[in-house]
């Protein structure tokens, strides 16, 4: 039994949600350089090039991408031989987040109620944390302040089995439709398929976290990204919602077995401010 010290979870946790946002990713970065070559729209193409400035000034200065940094949500696959001590695994990943937006000078987003105080927590905590009990004696952290332009753009739907593909395809269209320029395109779109409400909706969250580019291995699903993405890009949404050709860079979906009476689909969207960054103690 490997033993880890709740410090260093802290640390980890508190440096992962500096990096994320301060630095986007480098697969990000490229994508939205390329799509500003080829974009059509000049006021869309303007945009894109005002994105990546900022991007490249936020690494520079180490200072927030985006006003909004999110809330704190880290999925974590833990591993079973390994053994936190020195304190409660989530109380120092909560620590970790606190000392990063309070150190970072991060926007402090979290309110304590949901519904009747709504009184700011002060340090941007709780996270929102999902853990995995996978084999081995190491801890791995996937970490990303989600901002809430694009979260509140997020929906789930109960689909009937016989509307099968179509049906899918027609209701990841339709959110993103709707969402329109609300999420900062261009977006990362994450679909996730199958499990129950709840599986379903971290399918989803998770499937915005894929690098830029990679495609889902099964043909099949590969397939569909690909489709949704095209269908997505002509709607004319366009960079900031002013009309263009690259409305998202990237649909990625996640998928889970599920009962034989149901066809759980939801959508999340990530703004062009996709942060997120990873580590392995």
């Amino acid at each position: 039994m490997r033993k880890i010290q709740a410090t260093q979870v802290t640390e980890t946790v508190k440096q992962l949600f500096l990096r994320a946002n301060f630095y986007i990713g480098q697969d990000v970065l490229n994508s939205l350089k390329e799509m500003e070559k080829v974009e059509k729209s000049p006021l869309g193409k303007r945009v894109l090039q005002q994105i990546i400035e900022n991007d490249e000034l936020a690494a520079k200065e180490e200072i927030a991408i985006c006003q909004d940094t999110g809330m704190a949500v880290l999925f974590v696959e833990y591993g079973q031989d390994v053994h936190v001590v020195g304190g409660n695994f989530q109380d120092a990943i909560d620590e970790g987040v606190r000392q990063a937006y309070v150190q970072g000078y991060l926007r402090k987003s979290v309110v304590a109620d949901p519904l009747f105080d709504r009184k700011n927590t002060g340090d941007n905590t709780p996270s929102v944390t999902h853990v995995r009990i996978v084999p081995g004696d190491k801890i791995k952290f996937l970490v990303m302040p989600k901002g809430f332009g694009s979260e509140n753009m997020s929906a789930m739907k109960m689909l009937k089995p016989a509307d099968g593909v179509e049906g899918v395809k027609a209701f990841v269209i339709e959110t993103v439709k709707k969402a329109g320029p609300n999420p900062c395109p261009p977006v990362i779109v994450g679909v996730g398929i199958g499990g129950t409400t709840d599986k379903v909706t971290q399918l989803a969250k998770l499937a915005t976290l894929r690098e830029v580019g990679k495609r889902h291995p099964d043909p099949r699903y590969a397939k569909l990204e690909e489709e949704l993405l095209e269908a997505v890009n002509k709607t004319g949404i366009g960079p900031a919602g002013l009309g263009g050709t690259t409305t998202a860079l990237a649909v990625n979906i996640e998928h889970y077995p599920t009962h034989i009476a149901g066809l759980p689909v939801a959508v999340n969207i990530v703004c062009h401010a996709a942060r997120r960054a990873e580590a392995v103690i």
